[in-house]
């Protein structure tokens, strides 16, 4: 089992090479049903994580804008 320092550090820099990459964190507080949404699009397109589930909705509601403006 790994202590709790090393955790620690690899959650730093895991951070750190997220912000070297141009990503930011956020949390969100979510309703259960938005959350299992999320998660069926994870499912359906076999993505690793919710995040790149909520990218994939913003990403469609930008072309969308995009297309009415």
């Amino acid at each position: 089992m790994k202590s709790r320092a090393k955790i620690a550090e690899h959650v730093r820099a895991y951070r750190l090479r997220q912000t070297a990459a141009g990503n930011r964190e956020v949390t969100l507080n979510l309703p259960r049903d938005a959350v299992e949404f999320l998660d069926s699009i994870k499912e359906r397109q076999g993505l690793p994580n919710r995040s790149l589930a909520l990218l994939q909705l913003i990403e469609q509601g930008r072309a969308a804008a995009q297309q009415t403006t």
